[in-house]
């Protein structure tokens, strides 16, 4: 790598503790003739974080509605509450703006 064994003890002490840098990376992998991968992987498969992600935007959207029924006195139980949630959820998972939070633009 072209520095002394002291510099390469440090660095494997900082990956050890997690504080080394992406730029002391590069320069080692460099060294090594070696591409840096950096990623992020997620931990559950993407269909699962878009069904969470459309039920609580469906559940956002639903329980206002929800609430301002129950204190006109015509609400729906929580299982007819939890169907509309559902079913939204369903609609919202091929909505392009799934991600996207209320009031706020693009």
């Amino acid at each position: 790598m072209g520095v002394i064994q002291q510099r390469v003890s440090q660095l494997e002490q900082n990956e050890v503790s997690d504080r080394i840098e992406l730029g002391t990376l590069r320069q080692a992998a460099d060294a090594l003739n070696c591409d840096l991968v950096y990623v992020l992987l997620p931990r559950t498969p993407l269909e699962d974080a878009v069904r969470k992600q459309a039920r609580r935007k469906a559940g956002a959207i639903v329980e206002p509605v929800a609430h301002h029924s129950r204190l006109e006195d015509q609400s729906l139980t929580a299982a007819d509450t939890q169907a509309q949630v559902d079913e939204l959820a369903e609609r919202l998972i091929d909505h392009r703006d799934l991600w996207r939070e209320p009031g706020r633009n693009r």
